[in-house]
Formats: structure tokens, sequence, C-alpha cells
């Protein structure tokens, strides 16, 4: 379906991947799918980089510029960190959610966009709504559809599968002979708490890979 998903995890849990997954399984998996990351973005420069702006609308417009939201055509656009946003940029987004259109910045034109929202956020949205830092009808309209990835520390069971997909993929990446995990590193890696998830665990074995002697992870 087109229906809007939020996901929901830890950082490094693989949100993103997700939501890749979403778009590539669906029926306008031929259309972009195209990230932003809400809290790497000040509030007006977000605004401007999801509905596009027009010549002067601010310094440093030198001429039209297309948004995100436009560019992803009728495939997805993935709002990341969607929990560290403004109330001011919540509201706007409300109304694309709801009407399907948007202004760019500085036009007095409304666009229409198909494009599919999926958000995600390791923040408390909750919580977060109860002290007035998150708009409630935006969360409702956010949470069409949930999905929350459980942290690797309550997943040991894929520590071996990653593991060995990520060596794998390292070896390949750094131009080294492939190598395999002993028992007793596989050993470490189940027992550690990983609060880095995913990610942590991927730079973990980059790091192996480099300064392994031999073709085994001690």
């Amino acid at each position: 379906t087109h229906a809007t998903v939020l996901i929901r995890g830890e950082s490094g849990t693989g949100k993103e991947l997700v939501a890749r997954e979403i778009h590539a399984h669906s029926t306008w998996a031929a259309e972009p799918f195209v990230p932003v990351n809400c809290a790497a973005l000040p509030a007006t420069l977000l605004e401007s980089e999801l509905f596009g702006h027009v010549r002067g609308s601010f310094t440093g417009a030198i001429g039209n510029r297309r948004g995100r939201f436009a560019l992803a055509g009728k495939g997805t656009i993935f709002l990341d960190e969607i929990g560290d946003t403004s109330l001011e940029f919540q509201t706007k987004l409300l109304r694309v959610l709801q009407d399907r259109t948007f202004q760019p910045v500085g036009s007095e034109e409304e666009e229409r966009t198909e494009a599919r929202v999926i958000a995600a956020t390791h923040q408390n949205l909750e919580d977060m709504v109860s002290e007035r830092r998150f708009r409630e009808d935006l969360y409702y309209r956010l949470r069409v559809v949930e999905i929350t990835i459980p942290p690797l520390r309550e997943r040991i069971g894929d520590i071996p599968l990653l593991a060995d997909h990520m060596l794998q993929r390292a070896s390949t990446a750094l131009a080294r002979p492939p190598v395999v995990l002993s028992p007793e590193a596989l050993g470490c890696l189940v027992e550690h708490r990983w609060p880095g998830n995913v990610r942590e665990i991927e730079n973990c074995l980059m790091r192996a890979v480099v300064v392994a002697s031999g073709g085994v992870v001690r």
C-alpha cells in the first residue's frame, strides 16, 4: 500500500534499511527513494530542503529549486529523526499529509505530492506529545503503520548472521583476504550489550578485519 509508516528504534538499529526495503517491495519501487535527516538541518533549511524555494525567497536563493517532495515523485520520502523537528515544521508537514499539498518557500503557488512518507525516530513520541513538544495530530497521522525495531541486545540470535555478513563485506571493501571469527570472538560478540546496535558491531568488525593477523579474528 501507499500508507504512511512510522519506524521506531534506537540509533543504529537499521531504521533506514527497513524503510528502503519497504520501498523496494512496493508497487512504486521504480520511483525515487529520497532520504532526509531532519536532525541535521535547522528548521528554516529543512523547509526549503523538503518543499523547495523560489528565486529571491531568502538570501542566497539565486534560483528556483525543487524540494525533496517534488523529487520523490510517486516514490518514498524518508524523514529520519522526525522527533527532532520544530513544532512550526510539524504543522507544515501535517498539511502535506492531510491535503497532499505544499508551498515552496517564497511561492504563492501550491504544489501537489503523491509521495509516500516513511518517518523514523529514536525519541519517545508519546512523552513528547504529553510535553507539547510534538503535535498529537501529526503523531496519529504518521502512525498509520508502526514498525518497532528491537535493539541488538534483544535479538542476540541475529549476531552470528550479522557478523558473518559484515566480515565478508568488510573484507571486500578493504581488499583484505576473507577472515572468520574464532568461537571465543563470537562469544564476546554475543555477550556484549551493543549500545550502538548494528552500527556499532559493523564498525567493530571492520576494525577487526583491519587488525587481524591471519584468517581468524580471535
